[in-house]
């Protein structure tokens, strides 16, 4: 097994870029944060290593978290929310930049899923399946104590699973995908829409507005009949992805993050009902447990340093002698 030691992760969002260095049992040390230059991959990457420079762990390998389709080499093929990383290689870009030192580049929801298997909502099983449920509806996989990256890089895309068949446009292009339903910007386009048809009544504090997701969350926990049904109708379509995803891989634990969970069981329990519906052999079998996210927000920094810490350590053999 790897030796793990600390690393620098790094997350990578289309607003944001958010740092840390990450001990080997997940602590986060210093941190730093800037706007990211989202259109220019040359000032992203310039950005990236100003931020290793200030952190100032001499030597430490650097885990990036990217939003946007990763392949195996690093390369950045595409990214809905970074319009300058196109075919961008962003791994390669880094080891010159940072002069030498590992470098390790990653999808953000991969990332976040291994922080939380190896020190948050997961720590405790040998696996799992995250949804990250924000803006958009990102996944990672672990199995069996491996990242499932697939082939070229493009595994746990879950928030393109098709739920709904001639359903509601998705932004990737497809009709009725689990993200055109689930997400934050789902729930605001439904309530958008309760509101235009007189759905919503007129006590309630998304009448007469043009609510967003976040909107919409908080008018559900301060009790808000309408708001909480909106919420319940994500949750119900979250349960049949989450059914698909189980009768599929099989999970330990599925775990949710993302901006969406400010909602918390208002989401989880219809969603852990409707995917029970859906389990083959749910009578006799372990359901998967439905979990909130333990890291928040810093899983996809916490996932990304320990992916590089993990992945850069020396070989260390059974007897405890260094290998390769």
């Amino acid at each position: 097994m790897a030796a793990a030691r600390a690393g620098i992760g790094i997350d990578v969002g289309g607003t944001k870029i958010a740092a840390g260095v990450i001990g080997p049992d997940g602590t986060v040390g210093a941190r730093s944060r800037r706007d990211t230059p989202a259109a220019d991959a040359d000032a992203i990457a310039r950005t990236i290593a100003e931020v290793v420079e200030e952190l100032d762990a001499p030597g430490a390998p650097v885990g990036v978290g990217a939003a946007g389709h990763v392949d195996l080499e690093g390369v950045v093929r595409t990214s809905p929310n970074v319009p300058g990383w196109v075919r961008e290689p962003l791994q390669a870009r880094l080891e010159q930049t940072l002069e030498g030192r590992p470098v390790v580049v990653a999808n953000d929801a991969d990332a976040a899923a291994w922080g939380e298997y190896r020190c948050g909502g997961a720590a405790d099983v040998d696996g799992l399946v995250l949804l990250t449920v924000g803006t958009g509806v990102g996944g990672g996989v672990v199995i069996g104590d491996r990242l499932l990256r697939g082939a070229d890089g493009g595994a746990g895309e879950v928030g393109h699973l098709i739920v709904d068949e001639g359903g509601p446009r998705c932004n990737c292009g497809n009709l009725g995908c689990l993200e055109a339903h689930a997400s934050g910007t789902a729930i605001g386009r439904k309530a958008r829409a309760a509101v235009a048809e007189g759905h919503v009544r007129s006590t309630s504090p998304l009448s007469g507005r043009a609510p967003g997701g976040a909107e919409v969350s908080r008018a559900a926990l301060d009790g808000d009949p309408d708001a909480r049904e909106i919420i319940a109708e994500a949750g119900r379509w979250l349960g049949v992805g989450l059914g698909a995803l189980g009768n599929v891989l099989d999970p330990p634990v599925f775990v949710i993050g993302g901006g969406v969970m400010a909602a918390g069981e208002l989401l989880l329990a219809p969603a852990r009902e409707a995917m029970v519906e859906r389990l083959l052999g749910r009578e006799t079998r372990a359901v998967p447990p439905v979990r909130a996210s333990a890291l928040g927000s810093d899983a996809g920094m916490i996932g990304a340093g320990l992916l590089a810490g993990e992945s850069t350590a020396p070989r260390v053999s059974a007897d405890g002698a260094g290998g390769a």
